[in-house]
């Protein structure tokens, strides 16, 4: 059964959604069966990977609202061994109606219900704020991937964030736990990258992956030609700090990894 992960940081421009599309893009490389679930309305997970996001017929927002099934409206990636539920902008809508609706939080985790053993891993890319799309997310997640920057304020919201994971798990979803914090946008010859690095890992100990993503001109290209960074320019350091934490990952899950993991 699939292992769902929440990719969430209520901070904008931190790289959740280059992690979301180039670590399932990773994993599918490893021969993993994966599927992304774009939960932002702006849909750039959805253009990352290939896929249009307008004049969708169905969208997530049907599936939110109950008028559609997952299996409705998943698509395959043009030119990649990816699925997704394509992120569409009348998300917008979906986060209206779910307020006025009970068991508002578990809609998501309904949907997937019926998709979850098709896959190894369902990731989730969160909007870049604490809303119910995001809460949906996190209810139906079993764990949580925190890309941040190593900034001071990246650290302030970090707290909110953890507190929001935290509460949902004495709620509504109690086996949910942060499964790592990953250091985005990462520059080792900055001292304040150095220094708030070495809080996270005082703090978060293992938490912290050991991948770093670093700033990367072919990483931040790649989103123009509706391709992840591996399909762009698989030699780039960005697609091999992807493939590393993708084998990080399945290591920390006990998982065997082949050849296809290139460490960096």
């Amino acid at each position: 059964m699939g292992k769902v992960i929440a990719v969430a940081n209520q901070k904008g421009g931190v790289g959740k959604t280059t992690t979301s599309v180039n670590l399932v893009a990773s994993l599918a490389a490893m021969k993993r069966k994966v599927l992304l679930v774009d939960m932002d309305p702006q849909g750039n997970a959805t253009t990352g990977i290939g896929l249009e996001k307008h004049n969708q017929d169905v969208s997530l927002n049907d599936v939110l609202q109950g008028e559609a099934a997952a299996r409705d409206i998943m698509q395959q990636a043009p030119e990649l061994d990816v699925y997704a539920l394509p992120g569409t902008p009348d998300l917008t809508v979906a986060e209206v109606f779910l307020m006025q609706q009970e068991r508002r939080e578990y809609r998501l985790r309904d949907a997937l219900e019926p998709v979850l053993k098709q896959f190894d891993f369902i990731l989730i890319d969160c909007p870049p704020s604490l809303n119910m799309l995001t809460v949906n997310a996190l209810v139906a997640a079993d764990g949580v991937m925190i890309p941040m920057q190593c900034e001071y304020y990246a650290l302030e919201g970090l707290t909110a964030l953890m507190n929001t994971i935290e509460e949902i798990a004495n709620s509504a979803n109690p086996h949910l736990e942060v499964i790592g914090l990953l250091r985005t946008m990462f520059d080792p010859r900055s001292n304040l990258t150095r220094e708030v690095s070495a809080q996270l890992q005082s703090h978060f100990k293992d938490k912290v992956y050991n991948t770093s993503i670093p700033r990367n001109i072919r990483l931040a290209e790649a989103p123009s030609y509706g391709l992840p960074v591996i399909a762009y320019d698989k030699n780039s350091r960005g697609s091999l700090a992807y493939l590393a934490l993708a084998a990080e990952m399945l290591r920390r899950d006990n998982v065997e990894v082949g050849e296809e993991a290139v460490a960096w």
